[in-house]
């Protein structure tokens, strides 16, 4: 009974981990894109374009580490 909550818990998490990482990925490269446009990017702009990216980056290797996938139901 408890296993079964705990893959549960797992799948719940893992999708949402999928969603956050797509979100951050969407984000990351909407701020590369900006940046690519810019004669001169201002330094706040190139600041919030490398957290984006770190928080990407985190959250794949949490999703590497947790096995989790976008095809796994």
């Amino acid at each position: 009974m408890f296993w079964k909550r705990k893959g549960w818990l797992r799948k719940q998490f893992n999708n949402q981990l999928i969603e956050r990482l797509q979100h951050y990925r969407d984000e990351w490269m909407d701020k590369k894109q900006l940046i690519e446009r810019s004669v001169e990017p201002s330094e706040k702009v190139i600041f919030d374009l490398k957290i984006a990216e770190a928080k990407y980056l985190f959250l794949l290797r949490e999703a590497k580490k947790r096995k989790a996938s976008i095809g796994k139901g």
